[in-house]
């Protein structure tokens, strides 16, 4: 990314009727993570790593039959179970640039609400950002019953 290109906030928004550790805990945990992060309907997740702490890792790599392995990666940088976890967040093969997501989750009536903020988002980007991640959402409570990718057409 390049020092003049103009950046975004986008946020997304998501009420579940699951208790806010479980949702929280759903980001972290590798089995249920690799079920819908960074997954889609087609693809095959080949690589799931999670190194849950301050200062940890995450490694998901998705082979997708239309653009080859993706890789999605970045590091812990908050962990406040389970109201807020933040990480930097890149995708290399399509801009070396990290962003910095927020994920908040708020107690609510029957469930928890869930904000997701990711800073820094080249405008460029910005639309089919907040789709992926309100897709990747979408798929989080199906992945805590075994689906995958639900969250994708």
């Amino acid at each position: 990314m390049s020092v003049t290109e103009k950046t975004v906030q986008v946020v997304v928004t998501k009420r579940y009727a699951l208790p806010p550790e479980a949702v929280f805990d759903a980001f972290l945990d590798v089995e249920i993570a690799r079920r819908f992060l960074f997954a889609t309907a087609t693809g095959e997740m080949i690589t799931a790593e999670i190194d849950s702490r301050v200062g940890g890792r995450f490694t998901f790599t998705e082979r997708r039959p239309d653009m080859g392995d993706v890789l999605h990666t970045g590091e812990y940088l908050e962990i406040d179970r389970p109201r807020r976890l933040v990480f930097t967040f890149g995708v290399p093969q399509f801009n070396p640039a990290y962003t910095r997501v927020a994920i908040d989750i708020a107690p609510a009536p029957g469930g928890c609400d869930l904000t997701l903020t990711n800073d820094q988002v080249p405008d460029e980007y910005a639309e089919r950002n907040a789709e992926g991640w309100s897709r990747i959402l979408d798929g989080l409570p199906p992945a805590l019953t075994g689906v995958r990718a639900a969250g994708w057409a």
